[in-house]
This record gives structure tokens, C-alpha cells and sequence, in this order.
């Protein structure tokens, strides 16, 4: 017997040490202060692999004060600030249709046809159709190219060919059916679709509205401007906020305009809270560290480790950045109601040591019982 209980408490005393002995290198997800601190005002780093360190900031007061000095002294980027201008005057183009008068010359007016009863909204109206090839034919004139061209310029042209045949003739022209020109409102619109562009200037708030306006899910700070091929992305309330109206920005023809959805830009909830893996929209581009934790359930009281409150940052591109908060001070929540996310930020609530080594335990009990409970039973 004595025998046996000496094999039984060896076979448990083995498995105990084996399992203080591998705690420290069970995988588990959680991120723990490095052993050494650089003397950087706040800063250390942690080395992420052999190649790269990954540093890990303090969130404090001079941090904030940083940060929002930044972004007052942050301007609107250049190319976002060349879309903004006065507007121009509207340039026919193919499938335009022109109406063309030479006054005291009504035979010329014949050339106009018969206007159209069709109540399709395609139907142009009688007048001289830009083919295309951006030309229009008129008599006495021939062969005039106007695409690209505002009215009075295409006035200007046919006063002078049609001078060489009538004595000082009076030409008027205007656009009689706008059907070249278009621009596209899609996303978080509550009418997307195609809007035609005509001599009135179509401004990016102009667009938006004959779209029936932003919907509830839509995020007015990732607005999308794509004009040839190249993407501008606009926060409309960050321009009125620095004195930029956007309806200073006009647009032009095959313009797309795009509203994203809040939840693409969300941002992530990891860990000990108690709604873990909860994706949180930003408000309008904006929301706190302190609005991300409540919204996320707070932390988990039985296993969180408040002073292990991470937020991680461009976690997909070359250059990440971790930021750390100790909550367990009474300042913390002061700190993170002033600590504003960014899109795709992770904000990570760690947890403690020894519930690491209670998971870990209540998954080998099992086994150890059973091994246990085996030898008695050999008996």
C-alpha cells in the first residue's frame, strides 16, 4: 500500500511541476509589460521578433497634449483643398442636344425637326444632337466640333462661319437636353443612383441631398470623391469644422461620390470584457477609449487585468503601434475619455497571471484525475 501511494503521489507531484514548469509557455492571448523599460519619457518597447521592435507608449497627459495639438495644427491636404474653387461653366458633350437660333432666319429653324410627345426621360429634346464624336452639323456652318466647349464658346464659333454667308448674324445657343454629363451617388445614400449634371453647378452637398441625404448607418467622415481614378477621402464634419464648406466643392462629369457605412470603420473589442469581440462604429470619425470599454460590456471584474489596457494601431501595415493605459489608476478613465480611436484601432484588456494558470489548470484536471483515479483502481 505504501507502495502504491508513493507511485500515486509521485505521479501527481510530477504532474503538478510539469505544469508550473510549461505555464509560462502555453499559448495563450495576452500581452504582458516587457522586462525591459527604455528611459524615453514614457516609452519602452517590446521586441516582437528577432527583427522587429514594436514600441509600446504610455497613454498621459503629455501624450494627449501632443496628440491634440496635432490635430489643431493638422490643415486640410493639398489635393483635398484644390476640389474646392468657384464653379465652372458647364461643357457639352456627346448625346448634349443644342438648341441653335439665327434670328430673322426662320428657315434655318427647320433643321430643329419636331419635338418629341415620348415622356421617356432618355428622349432628347428638337435640336441639333453632339454625335459621338463631340461634332454638330448645322447649315451654312458644316462641320463644328463643341465637345468640351461651354455655350458662349460654341456661340462665338458658329457667329463666325455663319458671317462669312449672313450680314452680322445674331446666333443664340443654349443646351437644350442634358444627357452627356453624369455623376454617381452610391453607399449610405438613401436614393443611390446616377444624377445628371446640367448648367446649374452640382455641388458635393447638392448631390448628396438629391439623394435623399445620408441615411442612420451612414459615416459622414469617410466620404469617397473618386474623379480619374484617383480617391479623395473627405470628413465632412472635420472641413466645417475648420471652416471648409463642402458645398465649395463642385463636381464634375463621371465623378462617383461614395458614403461608407460606420461599420467599416469600426473598431475592434478584444479580451477581458465582457462583450469580447465586439466591433464598435466610430460616430461620425469619432470615439473614445472610454466609449470602446463601456460599450464593450466594461471589463470582466473576475478576470481582467486593468493594468494591462492596450490599443493597437495599424496592426495590418509595416509600422504598428501599441498604446498602453494602466486603468487601475484614478485618473485612467480621464485619460481614455480623451484618447480618440482611429478606424481598425484593437483595444485589448488583458488578463491576470494566476487566471491564466486556473484556465490552464481546469484543462489538465481532467487528466489528472483520470490517471490518478487508473492506479487506484489497478489496486
Amino acid at each position: 500500500m505504501s507502495s502504491l501511494g508513493f507511485r500515486t503521489g509521485s505521479l501527481v507531484v510530477f504532474t503538478s511541476a510539469a505544469l508550473l514548469a510549461g505555464c509560462g509557455s502555453v499559448p495563450g492571448q495576452r500581452m504582458i509589460t516587457p522586462a525591459t523599460i527604455q528611459d524615453t519619457g514614457g516609452e519602452y518597447s517590446t521586441e516582437a521578433s528577432q527583427q522587429t521592435q514594436i514600441p509600446i507608449t504610455d497613454i498621459n497627459a503629455a501624450l494627449l497634449r501632443k496628440m491634440n495639438a496635432d490635430m489643431q495644427a493638422s490643415t486640410v491636404p493639398p489635393e483635398t483643398a484644390a476640389l474646392f474653387g468657384k464653379p465652372t461653366s458647364y461643357k457639352v458633350g456627346p448625346g448634349d442636344v443644342l438648341q441653335i437660333v439665327v434670328w430673322d432666319h426662320p428657315e434655318l429653324a427647320a433643321a430643329l425637326g419636331q419635338p418629341t410627345t415620348s415622356s421617356r426621360t432618355g428622349d432628347a429634346m428638337p435640336g441639333f444632337l453632339i454625335d459621338e464624336n463631340g461634332d454638330v452639323q448645322f447649315p451654312y456652318a458644316g462641320n463644328l466640333h463643341v465637345a468640351g466647349k461651354d455655350v458662349a464658346t460654341i456661340q462665338r464659333e458658329l457667329h463666325q462661319r455663319l458671317g462669312k454667308v449672313y450680314q452680322k448674324p445674331e446666333v443664340t445657343v443654349r443646351v437644350a437636353s442634358f444627357r452627356n454629363a453624369l455623376v454617381t451617388v452610391d453607399g449610405e445614400v438613401r436614393t443611390p443612383g446616377s444624377q445628371s449634371v446640367n448648367d446649374v453647378p452640382m455641388s458635393l452637398t447638392n448631390a448628396i441631398g438629391q439623394s435623399g441625404g445620408f441615411t442612420t448607418t451612414a459615416d459622414r467622415s469617410r466620404v469617397d470623391l473618386i474623379r480619374e481614378g484617383k480617391t479623395y477621402r473627405l470628413n465632412i464634419d472635420d472641413l466645417i469644422k475648420h471652416g471648409h464648406n463642402p458645398s465649395d466643392i463642385y463636381l464634375r462629369a463621371g465623378d462617383l461620390v461614395r458614403v461608407n457605412a460606420r461599420e467599416d470603420s469600426g473598431v475592434y473589442v478584444m479580451g477581458e470584457v465582457n462583450k469580447p469581440a465586439t466591433v464598435l462604429p466610430l460616430r461620425n470619425g469619432s470615439l473614445t477609449l472610454s466609449q470602446a470599454i463601456s460599450d464593450g460590456g466594461s471589463f470582466d471584474s473576475n478576470t481582467a487585468a486593468a493594468q494591462q489596457l492596450f490599443v493597437i494601431r495599424n496592426s495590418t501595415s509595416d509600422s504598428p503601434q501599441i498604446y498602453h493605459l494602466d486603468a487601475t489608476s484614478p485618473v485612467a478613465m480621464l485619460l481614455a475619455n480623451q484618447f480618440e480611436l482611429q478606424p481598425k484601432d484593437i483595444v485589448y484588456v488583458g488578463q491576470g497571471g494566476l487566471v491564466r494558470f486556473n484556465r490552464v489548470l481546469n484543462l489538465l484536471l481532467p487528466a489528472i484525475n483520470a490517471a490518478v483515479t487508473g492506479v487506484v483502481v489497478s489496486k
